[in-house]
């Protein structure tokens, strides 16, 4: 019996070219240029390549052999001739999954090259070959992950990209967007062997299938098993957890890899005895035929993921603008700011308001509080209120008044205060729930919102209360996607302090803004460059050198986070406050796009080159620091599409 199968079946047509233009002998080119080849004409062909490119026609399974027939071009589309390297592998689809056995008694697939007996390449027209490859264990017509490279890591003929000619369809339930949702693009990585990456027919990356060709479902370590000791599913369930995720990853949230239900039910099978028996012998796979079971809602119950998004899409939260409150009485005196904080529950069609106080009272909330910021622009300028002087008012209906002292504003550089114009409040709630303690001892759910910005106008503390007008709604610029960090810190509960992942940092910038003078990774200003710090500069100490930070994982590649590209035209010319540089003194102020390049371009000759354009980080700051324009020009060269974008040197593209 013989299995011929034609993916990409090309048409030679010449013949009938022939016989259609058998008079014809070329037209005539333009002047001083050569006209087309006429019929008959030999097309062009060369013996050497930069990179090479290969299409393949057709491949068959044969009892003891495969045969692969396929087109070889370079980089620019042209012919390759002399080509004598070649390399085939097949991994055997059982009920185990794959297998590629090395050798032995019971051996499954095959793999070989040029070297193997018996293994031919013959060129028939130019740049068209067949490759017979003998594999002694296949039957014809067996279903398997095909694969195949042509040429040699030395050349003249440079070695191919690998190619997944054919794998049965739903053999595994991860996807190559999944993994790259954190790797962006291994081929390019550090990582082990990416030059193992493979394309499928259609020319897109299959990162799972080129993996599974030798990382197959079973152990080399098991008896008739596998070509590696590591099994690509051992490698994800087990050793990415192992080597260290940064922070606020579980392997249990299994829908960060499997897009669809995993095939095996079976906890003896493959990819579940990882984790449930380690150790044990691979045994058969028990495929999931109930469209209604999914193992991953089993796991994510366990790890109480299922519970977060219960209270996610169950809870929503309201916050006032700021207003004045004559009744609210402090030691000394009496009014007070406040902000009204409000939490409801949705179940149906129904909206029920729940009582904060009582429920903060019972442990079922574990944080319900409130900032007052100052507010220009699209950026949070610090709080209004300092922290720590706030009460809080239970009012009859449920809601939280949180209430500050009247006095409004914030520290200059001369440590005397101020009273800016415009302001907005956010709010945080935080459910307790199962599973998560983070490094403050506060886990749980948060739901952060902020409030319509409002203006006063000059007020007297203790003589004249301030009055309050809207002006607008809050409006933050978002240069990330709203689940930016949720593709690697899977949890999607606390970083610390109630905060959470949710929204591209939504949560974050309350605390991490433009105006907050504080450290953070060794960056003060804003949450761009304490991000970019984190993951990637000077305050990336939680694991640089580990396998699965975000310096190794993605270094250079910006789409991560920064899914739709970035405009440095867009970023407004509006200082930040930088505590954290040349000391950590106060009353500093740096330019934006100089804060963030600094995060992770902190050279010397860097930052002269960002102080020769006008950029600043040391900037002494005053009072009306954020109304106050920097004169670096960063995006006159290095803006998306420019000679020197920060496109040619970051990766803004998947």
């Amino acid at each position: 019996m013989k299995q011929f199968r034609k993916p990409h079946l090309v048409l030679l047509m010449s013949a009938a070219m022939a016989l259609a233009g058998c008079a014809d002998d070329g037209k005539d080119g333009a002047p001083g240029e050569p006209g087309p080849p006429g019929p008959g004409t030999p097309p062009p062909t060369v013996d050497a390549t930069e990179s090479t490119q290969v299409k393949v026609i057709s491949y068959a399974v044969e009892e003891g052999k495969l045969v692969y027939e396929f087109e070889v071009t370079d980089q620019e589309g042209t012919l390759v001739v002399g080509l004598d390297a070649a390399e085939g592998k097949f991994a055997s689809w059982t009920s185990r999954g794959f297998v590629l056995s090395r050798s032995g008694e019971g051996t499954l697939g095959g793999y070989g090259s040029m070297s193997t007996e018996g293994a031919t390449l013959e060129m028939g027209e130019p740049g068209q070959y067949t490759f017979t490859l003998p594999m002694p264990n296949v039957t014809a017509g067996e279903e398997g992950l095909v694969w195949l490279r042509v040429g040699a890591s030395s050349g003249p003929i440079m070695r191919s990209s690998p190619l997944v000619v054919d794998k049965p369809e739903n053999s595994h339930t991860s996807t190559t967007d999944s993994c790259n949702a954190c790797h962006v693009d291994y081929a390019t990585s550090s990582l082990k062997h990416p030059s193992y990456t493979a394309m499928d027919l259609e020319g897109e990356t299959d990162l799972v299938g080129g993996c599974l060709v030798c990382h197959n479902s079973v152990s080399r370590a098991d008896e008739n098993g596998g070509y590696a000791t590591n099994t690509l599913s051992k490698i994800a369930h087990v050793n990415h957890p192992e080597k260290g995720f940064e922070r606020d990853f579980t392997v249990m949230n299994c829908a960060t890899c499997h897009e669809t239900a995993p095939i095996n039910t079976s906890i003896a099978g493959p990819g579940c005895v990882d984790c449930h028996n380690p150790g044990a012998a691979v045994g058969e796979m028990s495929p999931n035929t109930n469209p209604d079971f999914d193992v991953r809602a089993i796991h994510a119950q366990k790890a109480a993921l299922t519970e977060i998004e219960m209270i996610r899409d169950s809870h929503y939260t309201t916050t006032s603008m700021p207003y004045y409150d004559a009744d609210v009485v402090w030691d000394n005196s009496t009014g007070a700011v406040c902000t009204d904080l409000k939490l409801f529950k949705v179940e149906g069609e129904t909206e029920t308001q729940l009582n904060i106080g009582e429920m903060y009272a019972a442990h079922e909330l574990t944080y319900a509080g409130a900032y007052i910021h100052g507010y220009d622009g699209q950026g949070i300028t610090g709080r209004a209120i300092a922290r720590g002087a706030d009460q809080y008012v239970e009012r009859e209906d449920g809601t939280r008044s949180i209430c500050f002292p009247e006095l409004l504003a914030v520290e200059g550089s001369d440590g005397t205060d101020f009273t800016p114009g415009h302001f907005l409040a956010s709010t945080r709630v935080t459910f307790p729930q199962t599973g998560w303690v983070d490094d403050d001892g506060k886990d749980g759910v948060s739901f952060t919102t902020y409030s319509e910005v409002v203006s006063t106008d000059y007020f007297e503390s203790g003589v004249t209360a301030p009055t309050f007008t809207k002006v607008s709604e809050f409006d933050r610029r978002l240069s990330v996607t709203s689940d930016s960090c949720i593709s690697c810190h899977n949890s999607e509960t606390n970083y610390h302090k109630n905060g959470s992942y949710q929204n591209g940092g939504w949560d974050c910038v309350a605390c991490h803004n433009n105006g907050q003078n504080r450290n953070s990774a060794g960056s003060a200003p804003g949450f761009g460059p304490m991000v970019h710090s984190m993951h990637w500069g000077v305050g990336s100490g939680i694991g640089t050198d580990d396998a699965n930070s975000a310096t190794k994982l993605n270094a250079e590649n910006c789409v991560t986070c920064h899914a739709d590209g970035i405009d440095l035209y867009a970023i407004p010319n509006q200082y930040m406050l930088a505590r954290a540089f040349h000391g950590g003194s106060r009353g500093l102020m740096a330019s934006p796009i100089t804060a963030n390049c600094y995060a992770c371009h902190t050279s010397e000759s860097a930052l002269n080159h960002m102080q020769q354009n006008g950029g600043e980080i040391d900037a002494v700051a005053d009072p009306l620091w954020y109304t106050t324009k920097s004169a670096e020009s960063c995006a006159t060269c290095h803006a998306e599409g420019k000679t020197f974008g920060i496109d040619v040197f970051h990766v803004f593209e998947r």
